[in-house]
């Protein structure tokens, strides 16, 4: 089924061919029509499916002949990242279209997002926080939206945004076409699509979640205090060219992209304690090629694009087996191929065999030979929250201890002596003696 086949306007079908699209993939073939035809669509697409493109096409295809200077386009998404890949979607599929976006995420200045509510880009790409914090200001009217889409939608539920998408409903209409899309079906999913659709057209709902066809899987064993000097030795063998690595905490992916550069290996760092500039110029420079490794917590994990990316490696057996899925999933895209390696602990076996279970498959258990598995951790990766703590309290009594010192030494009038000589009174004519 070739794109044409979808009455696409045609400066659509130039931007697709352009992109190099040759044939819709499997959500985009279902999702597209009822999409074109006006109806709500409820999607189960797993990371990497091309689902973007499936609920872009039609909301572009129906501003296209539209009146310019009204946002008629919403979507919904749970990450910055997420939030930014979208928008460069939509430019590059609307090239040839006078359809506009903007996205609105934290972490940036509000003044360009408010021009963009005050110019009226036809498609906002928001964080529901974010949009939240626009809408208590008068400039942030959505009253002319007719396409809303909820992109990730478990995701965001799992990150606690449920209360702020029902605050987002009700400042845009009811009359309006819904696409919501979820990697994972749960049942309160379920519940939130019941409230939001009507008549929707129903994709994949049944289908079992699993990581895409192309991606190779394999479960390194290894000691947890080992991982690091492991993933180094995978780097300076060239077992991976390049890899993008999860980590359970912020912490920990701050050491480990430390560990890595003490190596030479190029490395950075994303996740929430970031600031936006550095988390955009960590992703821009993975993609560029810059960095070789970027170290990840699971805030990016469905907000992270890259071409032909060749590995996901999990430094962390993920908590739950939905998150397996997402992060691999940022290999093998777009019927690419990739590999996916996990390092498990033996303390995280029980969490594999529920990722096991989940896939209905077990993965492969694979060393690398001529790694000492025995050998003395050259660093601690891991330093224990209370060990944390004890250095903080440690350094902020020192940092008081030296205040105290130098209040000391500078004496009662706060000048560079302990104390003030008395000053002489003026002599005879006002002036003061010498």
């Amino acid at each position: 089924m070739p794109f044409s086949s979808f009455n696409l306007h045609p400066a659509l079908l130039k931007a697709v061919k352009e992109l190099g699209f040759v044939r819709p993939t499997p959500i985009q073939a279902d999702a597209i029509p009822p999409g074109m035809e006006g109806r709500d669509v409820l999607a189960c697409a797993q990371t990497g499916s091309g689902k973007t493109a499936a609920f872009l096409l039609p909301m572009i295809h129906g501003l296209i002949d539209r009146s310019r200077r009204t946002t008629r386009g919403l979507v919904l998404t749970p990450t910055r990242e997420l939030a930014a890949q979208i928008l460069e979607d939509l430019n590059a599929l609307a090239v040839h279209t006078p359809v506009t976006g903007a996205a609105v995420y934290g972490g940036v200045g509000m003044g360009p997002q408010e021009h963009a509510f005050r110019s009226g880009v036809d498609v906002i790409v928001a964080t529901p926080g974010r949009l939240l914090d626009h809408f208590r200001s008068a400039y942030a009217k959505l009253e002319g939206i007719e396409y809303l889409v909820l992109d990730e939608a478990d995701r965001m539920l799992d990150m606690g945004f449920l209360p702020d998408i029902r605050r987002v409903l009700r400042h845009i209409p009811t009359r309006r076409q819904t696409m919501f899309f979820s990697a994972t079906m749960p049942p309160l999913i379920g519940k939130l699509a019941a409230e939001m659709l009507k008549e929707p057209a129903l994709i994949n709902q049944q289908r079992r979640s699993a990581p895409a066809i192309g991606i190779t899987q394999a479960v390194y064993p290894v000691a947890q205090d080992l991982k690091g000097q492991l993933l180094v030795r995978l780097l300076e063998g060239e077992v991976l060219r390049e890899a993008l690595v999860f980590t359970r905490t912020k912490h920990r992916a701050n050491r480990l992209a430390d560990l890595l550069v003490r190596h030479q290996i190029n490395a950075a760092r994303i996740h929430g304690n970031r600031s936006q500039a550095q988390r955009t110029e960590a992703l821009a420079g993975f993609k560029a090629g810059k960095y070789r490794v970027l170290v990840a917590t699971d805030i990016a994990a469905r907000g992270i694009d890259v071409e032909a990316l060749s590995h996901v490696v999990n430094f962390d057996v993920p908590l739950v087996p939905e998150d397996y899925i997402h992060r691999v999933g940022r290999t093998g895209r777009a019927d690419l191929t990739g590999d996916a390696f996990t390092f498990v602990a033996p303390e995280e076996e029980g969490n594999l065999k529920a990722i096991e279970r989940a896939i209905s498959r077990a993965l492969p258990r694979v060393t690398l030979p001529d790694f000492d598995y025995r050998a003395r951790p050259q660093s601690k990766l891991e330093v224990p929250l209370a060990e944390r703590i004890a250095e903080i309290r440690a350094r902020k009594s020192q940092e008081r201890q030296r205040a105290k010192v130098k209040a000391a030494r500078r004496g009662p009038q706060g000048g560079g002596r302990a104390t003030a000589s008395p000053r002489r009174s003026p002599g005879p004519g006002g002036r003061r003696r010498s």
